[in-house]
C-alpha cells in the first residue's frame, strides 16, 4: 500500500464475489475457480462474503442461507457446501488484496463482542495483513467497531445498502473509526429515495468523503457509471463482471 493508504495512488479494481456476481464465463460466484479466474486477469482485490456456521467455520457466502434455505449459522461439518474461507486464503497469491464483507448473524446479538462472526474473521484478517493488502468491510457499524478491538491495523470499510442517502452516508463514515466509505452505486445517482433536486454533484460527494480523510470505494456500478465515477476520482470500484469491467476500462486504469 502507499502510506497509509488502503487502496494506493492509483484506481483499485476489486472482483464481486470472484469474477463478478452470478454466473461470468461459465464459472459461479463465490468458488476458489471464480476467484482464481479473477486473479488471472489481473485484478488488484477480490471482495470475499465471509459467514459463519454452527461449528465456527468461516465459509465464503453470499445469503445467510444455501439454495436449499438451510442457514448456515445451523450447519456443521461439511454440510454447508461453500468454500472454507481458509481455502481460499490459502490459494490466493500473497498480494492479492482481500476485502472481507463480513456478514453480521442475528445469532450475534446473543454473544458477547469477543465470540461474535466478526471478532473470529478480524483475527484470521490481522494474520492475512502481513502477506496483502486487507480491508474488513461491513454494513454493521457495531462489528467494524469490534474489528477495530481484534485487529487493530487492519483498515475498516463502512457498507451501505442500495439507494440509502448518501449525506448521511458520508456523515456517519466521517464520524466513525473507518478508513473507507464503500456506498452502492445506486445511492450515487437519483433514485426512488433521493430524486435529482435532493442530490448533490458526484464530484462534490467524492471529494467530501476524500475531505474527511476516508477513501472512496463504490460497489457494483454499471460499466457506463464506471466511467463516471473515475472522472469524479473515486478510489476504487468493486465490479460485478471482471473481464467486461477490465476490457472497458483498460484505457483508463493504465493512465492512472
Amino acid at each position: 500500500m502507499d502510506g497509509n493508504r488502503v487502496f494506493g495512488s492509483g484506481l483499485a479494481l476489486l472482483g464481486h464475489r470472484g469474477l463478478g456476481r452470478g454466473t461470468v464465463d461459465g464459472v459461479l460466484e463465490n468458488t476458489l475457480e471464480s476467484f482464481l479466474a479473477a486473479v488471472a486477469l489481473g485484478i488488484d482485490w477480490v471482495e470475499v462474503d465471509v459467514r459463519r456456521t454452527a461449528d465456527d467455520r468461516l465459509v465464503v457466502a453470499h445469503n445467510p442461507a444455501n439454495a436449499d434455505g438451510v442457514f448456515y449459522a445451523d450447519m456443521t461439518g461439511d454440510r454447508h457446501g461453500a468454500l472454507d474461507l481458509s481455502v481460499l486464503l490459502e490459494a490466493l497469491p500473497p498480494g492479492v488484496g482481500v476485502d472481507f464483507d463480513v456478514k453480521t448473524a442475528m445469532e450475534d446479538a446473543t454473544r458477547g463482542r469477543a465470540e461474535t462472526t466478526m471478532a473470529q474473521l478480524a483475527s484470521v484478517a490481522g494474520r492475512e495483513a502481513g502477506r496483502r493488502p486487507t480491508l474488513i468491510s461491513s454494513f454493521d457499524a457495531g462489528a467494524l467497531d469490534i474489528a477495530r478491538e481484534v485487529a487493530p491495523a487492519v483498515p475498516r470499510g463502512l457498507l451501505t445498502w442500495v439507494e440509502f442517502p448518501i449525506g448521511q452516508a458520508v456523515a456517519m463514515a466521517g464520524h466513525l473509526d473507518v478508513q473507507v466509505l464503500a456506498p452502492h452505486w445506486g445511492s450515487l445517482r437519483p433514485n426512488d429515495r433521493e430524486p435529482m433536486e435532493l442530490q448533490r454533484p458526484l464530484g462534490y460527494v467524492v471529494d467530501m468523503v476524500h475531505a474527511s480523510g476516508r477513501e472512496f470505494l463504490a460497489w457494483c456500478p454499471t460499466v457506463k457509471f464506471a466511467q463516471q465515477l473515475l472522472d469524479a476520482g473515486v478510489d476504487a470500484l468493486c465490479v460485478n463482471n471482471v473481464p467486461k469491467a477490465i476490457a472497458a476500462l483498460r484505457g483508463e486504469l493504465a493512465a492512472v
